[in-house]
């Protein structure tokens, strides 16, 4: 008798996790003084809620000035613009990452240039970061990813030497700390996602924190069409976009941010739990966790399948077994962005990518990342963070799920099944079959 449920036998798990995005009357009576009060939209920049939320994030991560907006891509869009990115230049980012990273240099006709990942935290790996630097490097780019930071001691240390700018992506990281220091403080300038997935949210929009007076002007007025900053110290003058966010987005994300602390405290408790109940299982690894992150920030749990430990049984079969049981989980959950359908760049669309060159660079077929090639397409999986914001019941029926479907494996060997197929599906394709905000 078959024992998985894709196979046929009795899933762990039939009721739903819980639902996110969480909300109370704290977030209706908050939308009702936003409509009452007739001020919806971004002008007068910075508003109201806006405002008050920029500045309590800010603080909450140790940088001095905080800047709410549309959305996490256009906070690097930004911080780009702040930090005086200019047409040629080049900008170090981890391969394994979401578009979303790198698609902003290509916008101001800068030139991304990818770096493999360290295998232990699905970073970038730093270790490596000197060997792509040019002369036209101006900034490195690391992506705090899933409940892992990017190694900011040596990043610093590297950018400081040679006077290069550091922004951090931080979509992932709302509430960590690198040595007592929250996520976007420690390098120049931070940029936070406040899509539906992230462990802030308001649907969409997203935040730049900085300590520097000059890149937070600068970021003002591009963010509010050009028009002079609040503090106008340095006086610049920009072309800029309307790229503000709404009172009712900064309205619920000054009460999620009241929330984050309990919910992180929740999840975290869950997943050392998680990891400690999996630890040791044969075919399984785990990212290791930096003592210098002080603070975890935990978002999507993030473990290594390893296939040649199950007879090369595919991920894509591991993760279609695991839904079935009744477990929300990803693998594609990134690519690396020169692979990835979601990056159709072509050279003639960027005219930087021909200048100068006696043949245009081709982003897709340059670069070669093996970690990340193989954390992409055959052993990461991602395990959204709102299923750790149950019980421990709900923990242990995630855990069980995979313990099952580990001793039970050959049953998935050779195995046609259509959620296999939807699990193997490219990112840009999946979105016909899937619908989801995680």
């Amino acid at each position: 008798m078959p024992k998985l449920a894709i196979t046929g036998g009795k899933p762990i798990r039939r009721k739903p996790f819980p639902p996110w995005p969480v909300y109370s009357n704290q977030e209706a009576r908050a939308l009702m003084r936003v409509l009452r009060s007739r001020n919806w939209g971004g002008y007068p920049f910075p508003n109201t809620h806006a405002s008050a939320f920029a500045t309590r994030f800010a603080k909450a991560h140790g940088a001095k000035y905080g800047i709410a907006l549309s959305n996490g891509t256009v906070a690097i869009e930004v911080s780009l613009r702040a930090i005086g990115i200019k047409a040629g230049d080049e900008v170090i980012v981890p391969a394994y990452t979401w578009e979303g990273t790198v698609g902003p240099i290509l916008l101001l006709n800068a030139v991304p240039v990818f770096v493999d990942i360290d295998p232990d935290s699905y970073c970038l790996d730093a270790r490596i970061i000197e060997k792509a630097l040019t002369p036209k490097t101006r900034a490195i780019l690391p992506v705090h990813l899933a409940m892992n930071f990017a190694d900011l001691d040596e990043i610093l240390r590297i950018a400081r030497r040679r006077n290069i700018t550091v922004i951090e992506d931080c979509a992932h990281a709302h509430g960590g700390e690198w040595r007592g220091k929250g996520a976007g403080a420690s390098g120049d300038i931070g940029c936070f996602s406040f899509q539906s997935s992230k462990i802030l949210t308001s649907g969409e929009g997203g935040a730049v924190i900085t300590s520097n007076l000059e890149f937070f002007e600068r970021a003002q007025s591009y963010v509010n069409c050009g028009r002079a900053s609040v503090t106008d110290q340095f006086r610049h003058r920009l072309i800029g976009f309307n790229y503000r966010i709404t009172e009712f987005q900064a309205a619920i994300l000054e009460v999620q941010l009241e929330r984050l602390p309990r919910q992180a405290k929740t999840r975290l408790s869950n997943m050392d739990y998680f990891e400690k109940r999996l630890r040791g299982t044969p075919g399984l690894a785990f990212l290791k966790r930096d003592p210098r992150v002080t603070r975890v920030a935990a978002y999507q749990f993030v473990f290594k399948y390893l296939p040649a430990n199950f007879g090369g049984i595919p991920r894509a079969a591991f993760l279609a077994a695991l839904e079935m049981e009744g477990i929300p989980c990803d693998g594609l959950f990134y690519e690396p962005v020169y692979r990835s359908a979601l990056f159709p760049v072509d050279p003639a669309d960027f005219p930087v990518l021909s200048w100068g060159r006696t043949a245009p660079l081709n982003l897709k077929t340059l670069y070669h990342c093996p970690v990340s090639e193989r954390a992409a397409y055959e052993e990461a999986v991602w395990l959204p963070h709102h299923l750790f914001l149950g019980t421990r019941k709900d923990t242990d029926d995630i855990a069980d799920a995979i313990l099952k479907i580990c001793e039970n494996i050959d049953e998935l060997r050779n195995l046609k099944h259509p959620a296999i197929a939807r699990k193997a599906m490219s990112r840009a394709e999946r979105p016909r079959v899937e619908k989801r905000q995680w």
